[in-house]
C-alpha cells in the first residue's frame, strides 16, 4: 500500500535515546558508479544507496550495455552491493549517426545522473539524447555543455538545458574551462570522465578549488587509481576491488537535528540519538559529515564553508536556538529540485516562524514552541523538503507533509525509520493525515 497523499507527524512527547543506520550517500554512490564503469576490470561497490536517483543511474548504465549486478545488503535495506564491469573509458552502447534522436537515456530529476552522464557519453561513439523531468528540465547544464564543446563534442540544445543530443566521438585530449557558480556537479563529471580522455579542466567560480563536493571527487579518483594494486590511501577507499560506500551525511542530519530538538543534549552529555557508522572526516569525505558538530547552532553558517544540503535541516530547525541564526550564501539551493529557499521560508513562516529571506540569505529566529502550529507543508516534489519538516514535526503539533512519498529520491524508508521503535528508530507516530488513522511501518515505505 502507498503512502498517503498527506501525513501528519505527532510530536513526540519524551526524549528517545537510539542508534539510526542510514543508506548509503547519494553523492558517493554516483561518482563510484561513474568511476567504476570508467576503470578497468571488476569493481564491487558495499553500502551503496539504492533510491530512485541511484536506481536511474545504474539503469541508465546497463542501457549503455554496462555490466552491474545488484544484491541485496543485509545491514540496510535501502542499501546495495552493486558489482561493476568497466571497460576503462570503453562505452559499449550508442544511438546510430543515422538516428539522430540518439539513444534515449532517462535522468528522471536526478542531477548527478544528467551531468555524470552527459560527460561519460562523450566518450562513447555514436548519438546519445539524455532527459528527465519537466524540472530537471529547467535545472542548469549550460557551464557543462560549454565546457563539453570546447573539448570539441558537440552538444545539441535549444536553451543549454535538457533535453539535450549529445554526439560521442571517443576519448581524445583537450582543454576546457568550467564554472562550479551553479553547480559543481559540472567539474565532478569532467574531472572523473578526465581520467580516461586525457581532459585539461581548469575550474573557476567562487571557491572553487575548495568545493567540498569537487574535492571528493578527485580523492575518489585517487582511490581508483586506476590500478588495483597502489592505492594512494591504503586507509581509504578500495581494497582487492571492494570500494565501500559511507552512510549519507545529509540524510544523516536529519536524526541528529531530531535528537537535539527533542532532547537538547548539553554540551558534557551524549548525543541521545545518533547515527550508526557515522563518517569520520578525512580524505574525500562527505562536507556534512561536520553537521553534528554545529548544534547548538552558532550565530552564521554558510552553505559554501560550513554545510552542504544538511544546512536545509539547521534552517528548520533553527527556531529552537536561543539567537537568531543567519544563513548565508544559499543561492545553489535556488536551482535545485525546486527553489528551496523560498519554499523553507514559505513553509517556516506557515508554521508561525519569523523568518527573513534578504538576497540569498535567510535569518530565522527563536521562537517559543506555544507560538508555533501545524501547517500542510508543500514539498514541491523535493525529497529534503518532506524529510526537514517531518523532523519540524517531531516537535511541533500538526505538521502535516504533502507527498511525502518524494522521499524515495534518496531515502525510501525514511519515516520507517521515525516510525520504528528505539533504538533503531525514533518511535514517532504518522498519521494518515484525512483519516487520522495511524500507519503500519510497512506502509511507511515510499516506492
Amino acid at each position: 500500500m502507498p503512502l498517503p497523499e498527506l501525513i501528519e507527524i505527532v510530536p513526540l512527547d519524551k526524549p528517545v535515546r537510539a542508534e539510526i543506520t542510514v543508506p548509503g550517500s547519494k553523492s558517493i554512490t554516483s561518482r563510484a558508479l561513474i568511476l567504476a564503469v570508467l576503470a578497468d576490470g571488476e569493481t564491487t561497490l558495499t553500502g551503496a544507496l539504492w533510491s530512485e536517483d541511484t536506481q536511474i543511474m545504474v539503469e541508465a548504465l546497463q542501457k549503455l550495455e554496462f555490466q552491474i549486478k545488484v544484491k541485496t545488503d543485509s545491514e540496510e535495506f535501502c542499501n546495495r552491493t552493486i558489482t561493476v564491469k568497466g571497460l576503462g573509458g570503453k562505452i559499449p552502447n550508442a544511438g546510430t549517426p543515422t538516428n539522430m534522436s540518439g539513444l534515449e537515456l532517462f535522468v528522471g530529476n536526478a542531477g548527478t545522473a544528467a551531468r555524470f552522464l552527459s560527460a561519460l557519453v562523450c566518450l562513447g561513439k555514436g548519438v546519445y539524447r539524455l532527459h528527465g523531468v519537466p524540472r530537471m528540465h529547467e535545472r542548469p547544464q549550460a557551464a557543462l555543455f560549454q565546457a563539453l564543446r570546447e573539448l570539441g563534442y558537440r552538444v545539441d540544445s535549444s536553451n543549454d538545458k535538457l533535453p539535450a543530443v549529445i554526439h560521442g566521438a571517443g576519448p581524445h585530449p583537450g582543454k576546457c574551462r568550467v564554472s562550479i557558480e551553479e553547480s559543481s556537479q559540472f567539474a565532478s563529471a569532467l574531472l572523473m570522465c578526465s581520467v580516461v580522455a586525457g581532459w585539461q579542466v581548469e575550474i573557476v567560480g567562487e571557491n572553487a578549488e575548495e568545493s567540498p563536493y569537487v574535492y571528493m571527487t578527485r580523492e575518489m579518483c585517487s582511490y581508483f587509481h586506476w590500478s588495483r594494486k597502489h592505492s594512494p590511501h591504503p586507509e581509504y577507499g578500495m581494497k582487492d576491488g571492494i570500494y565501500p560506500v559511507d552512510p549519507d551525511s545529509s540524510n544523516g542530519s536529519y536524526f541528529w537535528a531530531a535528537g537535539w530538538i527533542t532532547g537538547h543534549p548539553v554540551s558534557n552529555k551524549p548525543h541521545p540519538v545518533t547515527v550508526a557508522r557515522w563518517p569520520v572526516l578525512g580524505a574525500g569525505s562527505q562536507i556534512d559529515t561536520n553537521f553534528s558538530s554545529y548544534m547548538p547552532l552558532p550565530e552564521m553558517v554558510s552553505r559554501k564553508t560550513s554545510l552542504g544540503d544538511s544546512i536545509m535541516t539547521a534552517i528548520v530547525i533553527a527556531p529552537f536556538a536561543d539567537h537568531p541564526v543567519k544563513f548565508t550564501d544559499l543561492g545553489h539551493l535556488r536551482v535545485q529540485e525546486c527553489d528551496r529557499v523560498a519554499a523553507l521560508c514559505a513553509g517556516l513562516t506557515q508554521c508561525g516562524v519569523k523568518v527573513i529571506e534578504e538576497g540569498d540569505t535567510l535569518t530565522v529566529y527563536p521562537s517559543k514552541l506555544k507560538k508555533l502550529h501545524g501547517a500542510e507543508i508543500e514539498t514541491y516534489n523535493d525529497h529534503r523538503m518532506a524529510m526537514c519538516f517531518a523532523i519540524l514535526g517531531l516537535k511541533v503539533p500538526g505538521i502535516k507533509i504533502k507527498n511525502p512519498t518524494c522521499v524515495k529520491k534518496t531515502f525510501p524508508n525514511f519515516f520507517q525509520k521515525l516510525a520504528a521503535p528505539p533504538p533503531n528508530g525514533l518511535g514517532a507516530t504518522i498519521l494518515d493525515a484525512k483519516t487520522g488513522r495511524k500507519l503500519e511501518l510497512k506502509e511507511l515505505f515510499a516506492d
